[in-house]
């Protein structure tokens, strides 16, 4: 995890982000759920502030605990819920968080795909709304189906049982629900004008 001065993106912020000590005895259990899972997989891209303040995504539902852990727990439920490839997930998120120019996820997921072996030329062709080229049969179907969900439209029927060929049910449901919590993702980052790090 890279560092993050604990002032930075605090006047940007629409919600600032919540030190430990000033968390309220309901946002505790989530905060502590939260910073374990966080701390378990993201360790590419900035989560937390230097005083142990979460950033991203995870501050905003911090804010309203009630609601916030139901989308944490849907979070964990897609983390387990892996079906198709990491690279496969990746392009999904990349393309969902393009359409909606949400910088925090493009930032954090951009990061993830490179680890996931996807070229600097392929992520910022995705970021940028276009499809890249040269991509294999379930990469192209994935990004496909994210662009067509994530633009408001009806899948295809083709483009459906492609998906099935490829992915099997699961698969496509995977893909299906990928698209759904990356949208609600980035109307969180973009409504609360979450910003990008420093670094």
């Amino acid at each position: 995890m890279y560092p993050c001065p604990s002032n930075v993106g605090v006047a940007l912020m629409r919600l600032p982000p919540i030190a430990p000590q000033d968390l309220t005895a309901e946002q505790c259990p989530l905060y502590d759920d939260m910073k374990a899972g966080i701390n378990a997989k993201y360790n590419l891209f900035t989560t937390m502030r230097a005083d142990g303040a979460i950033v991203g995504p995870w501050n905003a539902w911090l804010h309203e605990p009630t609601v916030g852990a139901a989308i944490w727990n849907t979070t964990k439920a897609m983390t387990r819920f892996a079906i198709v490839s990491d690279r496969v997930r990746q392009i999904v998120i990349l393309v969902v968080g393009a359409h909606f120019d949400a910088g925090y996820e493009l930032y954090a997921h951009g990061a993830v795909a490179r680890k996931c072996g996807l070229s600097d030329q392929f992520v910022s062709t995705v970021v940028s709304g276009s499809r890249p080229e040269g991509m294999v049969d379930d990469e192209g179907v994935a990004y496909d189906v994210a662009h067509v969900l994530s633009a408001g439209r009806r899948l295809p029927e083709d483009t459906y049982r492609r998906a099935i060929e490829l992915f099997g049910q699961r698969g496509i449901n995977e893909l299906i629900y990928l698209v759904g919590h990356y949208c609600f993702v980035s109307v969180t980052l973009n409504g609360f004008d979450i910003p990008v790090p420093a670094e």
